[in-house]
């Protein structure tokens, strides 16, 4: 499957994307608008061949007065007329399942290009939002485009191919009869765009106000235990009361503009079917103004175009119908061209990588635009350093840049190789990183330990748990391993979480550990009890550690201040 390049230039914003995401799939799509089209071909030789059965009969009833059919006639047309009428349902079909699966597989495209890129940026995803939002881009705008690949794009051809083969067909038995309907048909699109413009600002704008109520509820949802402790809990409720509220009203807005299309789209259309039919009803009756005494149009003429009239104009309601779907997608992509567009730096090591045993790492003169400063540093295999250093100096941009998610300058080398010539993936097998926050998910404590080492069975979680002295509290738990944990650990402390943290990195004992501040945010009775667990379990790995409190480090072999030019005073 062919992935949307995000790096690429956009030149047609909205437009652009959405003919990127298409672009994959344009073979299904470009099928089922030629089984429409040939559906509806079938459609006028159905038209004819009703209009030739009937004028033979009325002709027979006029000449003879007998109201029987002509058999012969009958049978001779019958089948097919059996071949329209079984075909077209089946094109139909046909051309709504092409349209489904190149649906299908777009927005599964966009969304698993969407997932690459928010995994390129590591946990510099976090600056695009909260995971609720992001989460909201992803699953409800992506869906958004449904209605936009499945319906609208194949109806705007359609819009134009079939009414013209008709005016064509029409024009054969009545010139004036195709130029009523010629003159009447830009009525429907005009409205439709008016009504559209208006559908679609209402549309974003929804968008927005889901992506925030997201994140807000998760905000709360999070909270829920302080809340509770607060007593706070029924102004939360109403707060959610009245956003879903607000959401409601405007859905219901962009509701009432939908259905206000489609009515006036009917209404225009009926009425020029009207003037044709009342055309060729007075032309049949020979009182046309212009043509008394006269028929311009011959019954069977009258009763093809009467055929096909509602059917030149049904491209057109459709096409108004889908319209909201075109203005939905286009909000939907609107929101999500921050992530399209982002500029994504891609690791462009190659070179396989197995370690041992720990590595020696080594800084030299390394660079992050606006981040850092040149900083270079050698740490020996095993030793542990802790890199001190303001907020702000640099010291989590050079973390992400150890894991091969940020540009620099300079070199990183792991036992003399290059950083930027080794396979990300192989040197995140070897690597475990404990950001300031635990990335922990919803669900039982076992199978957050597991997120770390899914073959891991219960004894080795309880080892762990054990070497980082939470098993004690986790036993006498009722379900144990099997206790549910909130979103981020909702249901421990900070040091349970911290600890439980320490444990997934345990399980994975890779020989390289990255630590982004793990005693940020914790009382200092807490955090002088994870250091101490730290300096008891990150024996024999190379461990950077970088924070800007020094107090309860003491067993790191060197202190290195950031703030240095060099980036090489150290304290023993």
């Amino acid at each position: 499957m062919k992935k949307i390049r995000p790096t690429e230039a956009t030149p047609g914003g909205v437009q652009y994307w959405l003919a990127q995401v298409l672009a994959p799939h344009k073979q299904l799509l470009n099928n089922a608008l030629l089984l429409a089209y040939v559906a509806a071909l079938l459609l006028v030789w159905q038209s004819w061949l009703l209009a030739r059965l009937f004028s033979d009969w009325l002709v027979d009833w006029q000449q003879q007065g007998s109201a029987a059919l002509n058999l012969n006639l009958l049978l001779a047309l019958l089948p097919w007329l059996l071949i329209c009428l079984l075909l077209r349902p089946l094109l139909q079909y046909a051309r709504e399942r092409l349209c489904q699966k190149a649906s299908v597989q777009a927005r599964t495209g966009l969304r698993q290009q969407l997932l690459a890129q928010l995994a390129a940026l590591g946990p510099g995803r976090q600056a695009l939002g909260a995971d609720a939002v992001l989460a909201s881009r992803l699953l409800e705008q992506v869906d958004a485009l449904d209605g936009y690949i499945s319906r609208y794009h194949v109806q705007r051809y359609l819009v134009l191919l079939v009414p013209l083969t008709l005016l064509v067909c029409i024009f054969y038995y009545s010139p004036l009869a195709a130029t009523l309907m010629l003159l009447t048909a830009p009525l429907v699109p005009l409205f439709m765009i008016l009504l559209g413009k208006a559908a679609a600002a209402a549309s974003q704008k929804q968008f927005v106000a889901l992506a925030r109520m997201s994140g807000r509820f998760m905000d709360l949802l999070r909270g829920l235990k302080t809340l509770q402790q607060l007593q706070a809990v029924p102004q939360a409720e109403a707060e959610v009361a009245q956003a879903a509220e607000h959401y409601r009203a405007g859905t219901m807005r962009v509701l009432r503009m939908a259905f206000l299309s489609g009515a006036v789209l009917e209404f225009f259309s009926a009425l020029a079917i009207a003037l044709v039919a009342l055309y060729l009803g007075l032309g049949l009756l020979g009182i046309l103004p212009w043509a008394k005494g006269s028929v311009p149009v011959a019954y069977q003429g009258a009763l093809f175009i009467l055929l096909l009239a509602p059917e030149f104009y049904n491209p057109l309601r459709q096409l108004g119908t889908d319209y909201h779907a075109k203005a939905e997608a286009e909000a939907a992509l609107s929101e999500l061209l921050p992530l399209l567009e982002l500029q994504v730096w891609q690791h462009p090591g190659e070179r396989p990588l197995q370690l041992a045993a720990a590595p020696a790492l080594e800084f030299h003169q390394v660079e992050i635009a606006q981040r850092l400063a040149p900083f270079t540093l050698q740490l020996a295999a095993g030793e542990r350093v802790v890199l001190r250093g303001v907020s702000g100096s640099g010291k989590s941009s050079l973390l992400q840049a150890v894991l091969g998610f940020l540009p620099y300058s300079g070199e990183i080398r792991i036992n003399q190789q290059s950083l930027m010539m080794l396979r990300r993936a192989d040197w995140h097998q070897q690597l475990g990183y404990l950001a300031q926050q635990p990335q922990l998910l919803h669900g039982t404590l076992a199978e957050n330990l597991r997120l770390a080492a899914p073959e891991a069975g219960d004894e080795q979680l309880v080892t762990v748990l054990d070497q980082v002295a939470l098993w004690p509290l986790i036993r006498q738990l009722p379900l144990q391993l099997q206790t549910p944990l909130g979103e981020r650990g909702l249901g421990l402390s900070g040091g349970q979480l911290s600890r439980l943290a320490l444990a997934q990195l345990l399980l994975r004992d890779t020989p390289v550990w990255l630590l982004d501040e793990p005693t940020a945010h914790l009382d200092p009775q807490t955090a002088a009890h994870i250091n101490r667990l730290l300096e008891r379990l990150s024996h024999g790995r190379t461990l950077l550690l970088v924070s800007h409190e020094l107090e309860g480090l003491d067993w790191a072999d060197r202190v290195v201040n950031l703030d240095t030019p060099s980036a090489m005073q150290v304290t023993a």
